[in-house]
């Protein structure tokens, strides 16, 4: 699979772009703030319908353009997968309205055929490397899990949708938990919740399971070979609600425990779950919020038995999140056939020459790549001559 067409309007800095994307390897060189990391931005959002750098859509929308009444931000990409080619096209609409400021609606359009996200996700894949994106090592358990959840949304087929009625359902749950904590009532509402709960968590906590132990085994072989053998790399995944018993005498497992949970079924989860959620009742009421959940799911990333996310320094945090996203992408070609987007920003920048060869090496294996820096002299002059080098400056992309 690999990007064959790139159109922006009044996406970010980008008035308006269009541009032809070449296959291989792509270098996009200029200063900081110039426009660089909005490209892997855009090309990402057509993947994931979602950005990782602002906090609402609104934000992708050009400045100057969303002063109108009337704004529309446009992301549209054409790209070749298995032999076919697709055009995906996300819409960003902000209108006024008299009451209650500005509302913005999205569009998805596939084959221009309009979609609903959930069925527009998984058609096109990317794979992203951002320098803020450490704290998915080192920063608080939602960045883990969101990690997780927009790397299944891409791959697995119906994940996305039980995310959001998962959601939708606990937002719900937790109101009658208040109310039953305030107003007291009959505490059997709650089963008609719990179960709706427990099925979708099951979706979301199944898949989870298997995606750390496919995602750790690749993990672990790049990290291996990026620190030299240096370094064990493990991906432990702590879920909120557990299928595995705890051991008689034991309060919890230690942390650098191998265990395995890929035994149990949907069903076993589910069942597990609901009935952990009836026990849980009194305390939840008392509390007004459901205490477990794949809402609370914790991953931890070890390095020789050492917690990273504690006592990682900056390199080894740096290199595990790279090993990570080196074993995404050969993780989303084994499950979904194709070779998904990789999109590196500013990568080689705080590696040593080792690493950068190690990375550069692997590089050639995928189908697509797009890489920005501010200075071309990081890349060997054998690699820049075989990739293609543009210019990116306050929002003109030429060729170098």
């Amino acid at each position: 699979m690999h990007l064959t067409h790139l159109s922006l309007t009044n996406f970010r800095s980008f008035a308006r772009l269009d541009m032809d994307v070449p296959r291989r390897v792509l270098l996009l060189v200029g200063d900081n703030a110039q426009g660089k990391t909005t490209l892997l931005e855009a090309i990402y959002y057509l993947a994931a319908f979602t950005s990782l750098h602002a906090s609402t859509d609104r934000q992708l929308i050009n400045f100057l353009a969303g002063q109108e009444s009337l704004a529309v931000g446009r992301v549209v990409g054409e790209f070749e997968r298995g032999g076919q080619r697709h055009r995906i096209e996300a819409r960003l609409i902000q209108e006024a309205t008299a009451a209650n400021g500005p509302r913005l609606r999205k569009e998805v359009l596939v084959d221009g055929v309009k979609r609903s996200v959930h069925e527009a996700l998984r058609l096109f894949n990317a794979v992203i490397f951002l320098p803020q994106m450490t704290s998915i090592v080192e920063g608080g358990p939602e960045e883990r899990r969101r990690y997780l959840n927009l790397a299944l949304s891409q791959t697995v087929p119906g994940y996305a949708q039980a995310l959001t009625e998962y959601s939708q359902i606990l937002s719900q749950r937790n109101a009658l938990l208040k109310q039953l904590a305030e107003r007291r009532g009959d505490i059997s509402q709650l089963d008609y919740w719990d179960e709706l709960l427990s099925k979708r968590g099951a979706v979301l906590i199944s898949n989870r399971i298997e995606a750390v132990q496919e995602l750790e085994r690749e993990a672990t072989r790049y990290h291996y070979r990026l620190t030299h053998g240096q370094e064990v790399l493990r991906m432990v995944y702590h879920p909120a609600y557990d299928p595995l018993p705890k051991p008689a005498g034991q309060f919890s497992l230690p942390l650098d425990t191998d265990v395995d949970r890929s035994k149990f079924t949907r069903e076993q989860i589910q069942q597990g779950f609901q009935r952990r959620l009836e026990l849980l009742r009194p305390e939840e009421i008392a509390r007004g919020v459901t205490t477990i959940g794949p809402h609370r799911d914790e991953v931890r990333f070890l390095a020789n038995g050492v917690d990273l996310g504690d006592f990682g320094s900056r390199g080894q945090v740096r290199t595990t999140l790279l090993a990570l996203k080196l074993a995404e992408l050969h993780w989303m070609k084994a499950r979904t056939g194709e070779w998904p987007v990789l999109l590196l920003d500013e990568t080689l920048a705080e590696l040593d020459a080792q690493r950068r060869k190690d990375l550069l090496e692997i590089l050639t294996q995928s189908e697509q790549s797009v890489l920005t820096t501010t200075d071309l002299t990081q890349f060997p002059e054998a690699f820049v001559r075989e990739s293609t080098v543009w210019q990116v400056q306050t929002g003109v992309v030429a060729r170098a």
